[in-house]
């Protein structure tokens, strides 16, 4: 089992790994709104936010010499589930036509106040 970190994404908060390779699978942990610049959670609204967890969640998979296309499985975690078609929006601009299987829940509450969270597990091995 490897541990992946991308220094394009923000570093986990508590002990737990961006991101866990076994074998031909990779685990991605929740990503959140924050800029890992300044490691601040991204002003606006859904949309914005949206964006800022893609690019986290992009920069991670990347580390581990894979894209978004590789994506087996993401689970949505949504603040209030009314978001949920400007969240679609932009989740399809990254995904493309890529259609991953998908779980999208509505939540009490998410980590820095945030209005979505998605992790992911990715296949890395060849079909």
């Amino acid at each position: 089992m490897d541990y992946i970190e991308s220094p394009h994404a923000p570093k986990p908060v508590g002990p737990y790994a961006q991101a866990v390779r076994t074998g031909d699978w990779l685990f991605c942990s929740g990503q959140v709104p924050l800029d890992p610049e300044t490691n601040k959670r991204v002003e606006g609204g859904i949309e914005a936010q949206t964006r800022r967890v893609l690019h986290n969640l992009q920069a991670v998979i990347s580390a581990a010499g894979a894209t978004l296309g590789q994506v087996a499985k993401a689970t949505v975690y949504l603040t209030d589930l009314a978001d949920f078609p400007e969240f679609n929006r932009v989740y399809q601009e990254f995904m493309g036509s890529h259609r991953p299987a998908r779980a999208t829940v509505q939540v009490a509450g998410l980590p820095i106040g945030a209005k979505v969270e998605i992790e992911a597990v990715v296949y890395l091995g060849k079909d």
